[in-house]
């Protein structure tokens, strides 16, 4: 028999659980890496796939070992493969020259050699037959009555209650979030399930606006995106991300008029860019944006806009920019 193909359960974006509900949760740390399906057919191989169903095994050759830990045992488990940074942090920047590989396996093997990557398991479908129908609690003991830890995989525990402590702990750490799954939760394949609730830590900051890039389709006219940056220690302004998310339509349709009326033909940035389709702005308008981490260029990654702030000028906006190399 061959395993049967299990699409990823995915969780849906929200808010920690109630107190007087918080028992009925368990909290695990949200990484920043590539999800992966892990496949053991008891033979010692390993089938790696991604959450798009992309077989993804020849990426990560440090990662066969793991076909071998079961013996005979079928299995289907669920995890995230990481890369880690000095502090042992993921770092989903290192990742990106891992992801992409599997079909160059000698640079691949090249890379393993590098940039080693950790595989995080957290939950179980297949164990000797399947174990979609039990209840997140029966499988996370499965799970962890496995063994599963080695050189380049773990399974960490998970925290029953304590949300808003584990959610904290995150916080001070410098880690992206957590994941909340109720502890009477099937597994759901390719579902994003309200059993599951990511929670994504949220930096915001100031920034200057110094482009646009033009909207497509409905947004025709419109600003899709802006170009933001942030002064650094000798006072240029450094492009630290395009945000393309955040307005409700009567505020972007807003953000356009201010827009045409500071543009230019000359960009701001130091260095300048590469955006072929921007429209340069004089760097007058400060806005907000969250923003869950940056690049170690010092990148927002995943930002969004917050608000316009005409309470500040340029030169009272934040200036320092972390991660920025020399």
């Amino acid at each position: 028999m061959t395993l049967p193909l299990i699409p990823p359960m995915l969780a849906t974006p929200g808010k920690l659980p109630p107190t007087a509900q918080d028992a009925r949760w368990a909290y695990e740390t949200k990484q920043d890496g590539q999800r992966a399906v892990v496949y053991l057919p008891g033979d010692g191989s390993v089938l790696l796939r991604a959450r798009s169903g992309e077989d993804i095994t020849a990426a990560y050759p440090e990662l066969r070992p793991l076909g071998g830990t079961l013996g005979a045992t079928r299995a289907i488990l669920d995890g995230e493969i990481l890369a880690l940074d000095e502090q042992g942090r993921a770092d989903f920047q290192l990742l990106q020259g891992r992801m992409g590989l599997a079909h160059a396996p000698e640079r691949a093997a090249r890379r393993a050699a590098q940039v080693p990557v950790h595989l995080v398991l957290f939950d179980v479908m297949h164990l000797a037959g399947s174990l979609l129908a039990l209840p997140y609690s029966r499988r996370r003991t499965r799970l962890e009555e496995l063994g599963l830890a080695g050189s380049h995989w773990s399974t960490p525990s998970a925290v029953v209650g304590h949300g808003a402590e584990a959610l904290r702990a995150t916080r001070e750490h410098g880690l992206e979030g957590v994941v909340c799954k109720r502890l009477d939760s099937p597994y759901e394949p390719g579902v994003r399930s309200r059993y599951w609730i990511k929670i994504r830590n949220m930096r915001s900051e100031d920034v200057i606006v110094g482009g646009w890039l033009p909207g497509r389709g409905r947004l025709t006219g419109l600003p899709g995106a802006v170009l933001v940056g942030q002064r650094d220690d000798a006072g240029r302004l450094r492009y630290v991300g395009g945000v393309g998310t955040g307005w409700s339509e009567a505020e972007r349709t807003e953000l356009a008029a201010l827009l045409r009326a500071a543009e230019t033909g000359v960009c701001p940035f130091d260095p300048v860019p590469s955006a072929s389709s921007a429209h340069w702005v004089l760097p007058r308008l400060v806005g907000e944006v969250a923003y869950s981490t940056r690049t170690r260029a010092g990148l927002l990654r995943q930002p969004s806009w917050l608000r316009l702030r005409r309470d500040l000028t340029p030169e009272e906006s934040a200036a320092d920019i972390p991660g920025e190399p020399a």
